[in-house]
């Protein structure tokens, strides 16, 4: 009785629910516009809505004679949305910007529990949400104005950015029959965002007329906030029992429970996820990121989580590949899955994934083609794959996106065994699948321990090629002697002269080799020919009298015809090419005597060729050597004058656009200029890569 004494009932207010709106009434929400700043006083210019997705879209025109519009930024976005042009698809009529568009998103899915109130003559009326909408600004325009601006970088460049693909144009075409769909399929499909995307496109918009707060239609459809029938006979919905009134306030726990998804979908939060068990966490985390450091799974688990029990659960759902965890692929394609590209079964699809992953861990690199061949399966699931744990590099083939992680494999040695026992199983199953011979796993056999060894770095890369090249030149050079010893025994007049030749050695595409950084290993090679000490006499542009007209005449050749069809060459490109055409002419030629890089130079400087001084890319590593760019000034064609105006231009910058080049080069040459002509000279001196072209030799593919 005391406590019932301190606290006394001071009113009685009754509540009634009011009906009329209740599928009709929607709360909007601006969560990036401060409360003082409404949009009441601003001018809605139309207004849609899909009802069944719950998407509101509305026009709010912008002042722009307001002191803080900027004029000049709103004429420059509506020239980039819509162009020139002027007709009923723009998106700005009056070419300003002078409107935004406001689109909105679910706040809440359930909104059973909130009303809105309305207090009146001590009376509380509630009226149920249809729902809670946040209104943002909608920037579709952007996208317009973007497909706008690659249109006419398609239309500049003439097609010509088909350099930059990496993948064969030519694709497989595989004909499947659709099979019967299980509960469970249909049921992953109908939470898919690709099918909410077509769901909601399919809805179609009813357009709505827009009252303001203090017109008269706003205020009369507000008295539908009122219960019209203030009976209690009319209002059974609240007249429960004190228990089961309660119960509807405050739903038990095992309700919202049910209302949870059992797996959490990509958009869930960390917060979420870690409310799971660990196991589950680490599968959700390896299903969707496919390949992940252990350092890198370890920060995304709680704070104290134990690494044993983490590394207990990944080996449940990863294998070890490079000291790195690869999700396995009954994970990725579960049973009762199919190929959405092929159609094939997930048992298919599972052995193709564990044969690119057994690749990956013998070889940092793997060609396409090469696993297409042996698994049998189109080119979209063997990118598939290979998308998932790998990148593309152009001319080398598919490279594993991680580095080895070398950490781990030092920590947890038995792990690192127990992963390579788990292989050696897959690959003998692998090799009844697949029919793979003995002599074909001893080929590709590397390292079976995933060791680093394999992993070679470019410098050490250059450091073996040295030490081979000193070998060859020592057991060369000894050679050479002793047939200057023979030679002396016969005629004290003869001079030995050594003619190399190069032997083109295959070279892997899983692991590519430059060996042009190469070329002057030793004093006793001259772009990449041995020499003995009478030979070495011709270096520097001093060749045995008598021949040196002919060694120059010869030379000269080479340059011509090399430059008539390049037009612009590296002072590295054109030794290389010198090296090849050394490599293809018959013994004893008169070449052979020995070319310096100086006597190089000068001869294609005597061929009409000109050095240009153009910078580099700022992430370039050419040497100053490296960075000699020789180009053919005159070539005596209708296009010298044009091809020497876009050399110039790249004195300015390392890359321009074609835009550019087409706009400064009309500017010089008027309306007799022609894309034709334009197109002639940019593919005789330039390469395109991204959009942008640069100079021959500039830039590395």
């Amino acid at each position: 009785m005391e406590n019932e004494d301190d606290d006394p009932i001071i009113q009685e207010i009754d509540v009634f629910l009011a009906k009329s709106l209740s599928e009709k009434l929607y709360l909007f929400q601006y969560p990036i516009r401060p409360a003082s700043m409404t949009y009441d006083d601003v001018t809605h210019l139309s207004t849609r809505i899909k009802p069944k997705q719950q998407k509101m879209e509305m026009e709010i025109a912008i002042n722009t004679v307001s002191p803080n519009y900027c004029r000049s930024k709103g004429e420059q976005i509506a020239l980039n949305v819509d162009g020139t042009s002027n007709d009923d698809t723009s998106t700005y009529s009056t070419k300003l910007m002078d409107k935004q568009i406001f689109s909105s998103i679910q706040a809440a899915s359930n909104t059973t529990r909130y009303a809105a109130a309305l207090y009146r003559k001590g009376e509380i009326h509630l009226t149920p949400l249809h729902g809670i909408l946040q209104m943002r600004p909608s920037f579709t325009y952007l996208d317009k104005a973007d497909t706008k601006f690659k249109e006419r970088e398609a239309a500049n460049e003439g097609g010509d950015s088909s350099q930059d693909e990496v993948e064969d144009d030519i694709k497989q075409v595989t004909v499947r029959f659709s099979r019967p769909e299980s509960e469970k399929a249909k049921q992953r499909r109908a939470q898919s965002y690709e099918f909410l995307q077509k769901k909601q496109a399919e809805e179609t918009w009813v357009h709505l007329h827009y009252s303001g707060v203090k017109d008269s239609r706003s205020e009369h459809e507000r008295q539908y906030l009122l219960c019209q029938n203030t009976s209690v006979a009319d209002n059974m919905e609240l007249t429960k029992s004190p228990r089961d009134y309660l119960s509807m306030l405050m739903p038990p726990d095992v309700e919202e429970e049910k209302e949870k998804p059992v797996a959490p979908s990509n958009v869930l939060s960390m917060a979420q996820l870690r409310t799971l068990p660990l196991g589950d966490q680490i599968k959700i985390l390896m299903k969707n990121v496919k390949v992940m450091p252990f350092a890198n799974l370890m920060g995304l688990m709680a704070a104290g989580t134990e690494s044993i029990n983490v590394l207990r659960c990944i080996q449940q759902v990863a294998m070890l590949v490079q000291g790195n965890w690869v999700v396995k692929s009954d994970v990725v394609y579960p049973k009762e899955s199919s190929s959405p590209h092929s159609g094939v079964s997930a048992d298919v699809l599972c052995r193709g994934r564990d044969f690119v992953m057994w690749r990956f861990t013998k070889s940092r690199w793997v060609v396409r083609k090469e696993i297409a061949a042996v698994t049998k399966l189109c080119q979209e699931d063997v990118k598939e794959f290979l998308d998932h744990m790998s990148i593309p590099r152009i001319n080398k083939g598919w490279e594993f996106m991680l580095p080895y992680d070398e950490d781990f494999v030092k920590k947890h040695p038995d792990v690192v065994e127990r992963q390579n026992m788990l292989w050696k199983g897959i690959e003998s199953k692998l090799k009844k699948v697949f029919s793979i011979s003995n002599e074909d796993l001893v080929s590709r056999k590397q390292d079976t321990s995933s060791a680093p060894s394999v992993v070679i770095p470019g410098d050490q890369l250059v450091n073996i090629a040295k030490a081979k090249a000193t070998e060859n030149q020592a057991q060369l050079e000894r050679t050479l002697q002793k047939k200057k010893e023979q030679s002396k025994q016969t005629s004290s007049t003869v001079t030995v002269l050594a003619d190399v030749h190069i032997k083109e050695e295959p070279v892997s595409d899983e692991e590519p080799m430059d060996t042009s950084a190469c070329d002057s290993l030793s004093n006793g090679m001259v772009n990449g020919i041995h020499m003995d000490e009478s030979s070495r006499e011709s270096v520097n542009g001093h060749t045995p009298r008598g021949d040196g007209d002919l060694v120059t005449k010869e030379l000269k050749e080479f340059v011509a015809t090399t430059f008539n069809k390049q037009y612009v060459l590296t002072l590295r490109e054109l030794k290389r090419l010198f090296n090849l055409h050394l490599a293809s002419l018959p013994p004893g030629h008169i070449l052979f005597s020995g070319i310096s890089d100086k006597m190089l130079q000068e001869t294609v400087l005597n061929t009409g060729c000109k050095q240009i001084k153009v910078p580099f890319p700022p992430q370039s590593t050419a040497t100053p050597e490296e960075q000699k760019v020789f180009a053919l000034w005159e070539c005596g064609d209708s296009h010298d004058q044009l091809r020497q105006e876009l050399l110039d231009l790249f004195l300015t910058g390392h890359r321009l656009r074609r835009n550019l080049i087409q706009t400064k080069l009309s500017q010089k040459f008027g309306d007799a200029l022609n894309k034709q002509q334009v197109d002639k000279v940019l593919k005789d001196c330039c390469v395109c890569y991204g959009g942008m072209w640069y100079l021959k030799g500039t830039v590395q593919s």
